[in-house]
């Protein structure tokens, strides 16, 4: 398996890190978590410009058909420049649409970068359970009127169309029964409370009161969601997994760049065979994250193309788990090394601490990835192999 990067995508990382470098600065970016909107227009504008709304999308509509692999490297960059524009959302949004092979002119405007999506999955009861739905879609004339409430939306108040999980049939926890529908942000009876959360990105509750939607608003069939759903939350789960990665590598290094500057006794405290050792730990985590989210990106890429869900089912619970517990260990570790300075609000290393921790409880913790990769088909027969 080769894990060397094609030149087109250093290339645009290459780029994106110089945008970052340049207009995205860290205080630029305080100043645009601190803002009434909570993101900038500008940025999302470059963020266009770039390509980066088109990366994965079909040619067809405008897009440039990437892989998940041309995603990692965006969003890698992404998660080391804490950009908190709402593309992951988006993204998250557009691999649904996508999926769904529908809503072609919806994509369209992604792709040119007019319209941001945002998925209201998530509900007060479900957790990390996206079947546990009890929103409910009712036949209405030739359309559907939609009921319920979703929780914690990331960036809704910032999106022109949701994503909105709903059930149409079945029990509250059934597979089957779960219709998925593009619900434009400003429909009659959507409501949005909009906060900032811990790590400064932006999310929604989103209260549904009969909100009529026509027919064209499901995405893929009435009552069988369940697959795209699945699938669409690997992928965002593996976007996340590519940005934890970003975020620890900028981490690990502005703590080893501390650790060579910060004296005690005369000398600097990376001296110290103690904090070696631990900046060693923290190297070997990071290592071992990497490896696990870029094969994760690789099984996603291969789904898109051979529908191989068990394997990427497989490798991306197993990244999400493994990435979660090394952006857990590097971010205890380096706002420790960091000492009382680690925690305060004008060090970025307190601010990467945050967005690895939000990261972690998206689409499914640690908990809940390794129960969910444990119950694959195989894996006790592997157990016993080994």
């Amino acid at each position: 398996m080769d894990f060397n990067f094609k030149e087109e995508q250093l290339q645009l990382a290459d780029a994106l890190k110089r945008w970052i470098a340049r207009d995205y600065t860290f205080e630029a970016r305080r100043a645009i978590v601190g803002s009434p909107a909570g993101v900038s227009d500008a940025a999302w504008a470059t963020l266009a410009e770039l390509g980066l709304t088109a990366l994965p999308l079909p040619e067809a509509q405008g897009g440039f058909d990437g892989d998940a692999v041309d995603m990692f490297v965006v969003m890698q960059e992404l998660g080391r420049g804490l950009v908190v524009e709402p593309y992951f959302a988006t993204m998250f949004g557009a691999e649904f649409l996508r999926r769904g092979r529908a809503h072609e002119a919806l994509l369209e405007r992604v792709a040119a970068g007019d319209l941001k999506l945002a998925c209201a999955l998530g509900e007060r009861q479900s957790r990390h359970d996206l079947r546990d739905i009890a929103t409910r879609a009712a036949p209405d004339g030739a359309g559907w009127r939609l009921n319920g409430e979703k929780k914690v939306v990331l960036h809704g108040a910032q999106a022109g169309v949701l994503i909105v999980s709903a059930r149409t049939a079945g029990a509250q926890r059934d597979e089957d029964g779960i219709t998925l529908f593009a619900v434009p942000a400003d429909a009659a009876g959507v409501v949005m409370r909009d906060v900032r959360m811990l790590d400064g990105q932006r999310a929604a509750d989103v209260l549904l009161s009969d909100v009529t939607v026509g027919a064209d608003a499901v995405i893929g069939t009435v009552g069988a969601g369940w697959t795209i759903l699945e699938a669409a939350a690997d992928h965002g789960a593996g976007l996340l997994c590519a940005e934890a990665l970003g975020a620890m590598d900028a981490l690990f290094g502005a703590t080893l760049d501390y650790l060579k500057t910060r004296q005690q006794f005369g000398v600097p405290i990376g001296k110290f065979q103690a904090l070696q050792h631990r900046m060693a730990d923290m190297y070997v985590h990071l290592e071992q994250a990497r490896s696990m989210a870029l094969l994760a990106a690789v099984r996603l890429a291969d789904d898109a193309r051979t529908g191989n869900a068990a394997e990427r089912r497989r490798a991306v619970a197993a990244a999400k788990y493994r990435v979660g517990q090394a952006a857990r260990f590097v971010g205890q570790q380096a706002i420790q090394l960091h000492g009382g300075m680690g925690v305060t609000d004008e060090l970025p290393a307190s601010h990467y601490f945050k967005r690895l921790s939000t990261i972690e409880l998206t689409l499914g913790d640690c908990d809940h990835h390794l129960a969910r990769f444990i119950a694959q088909p195989g894996f006790y027969d592997d157990e016993e192999a080994a």
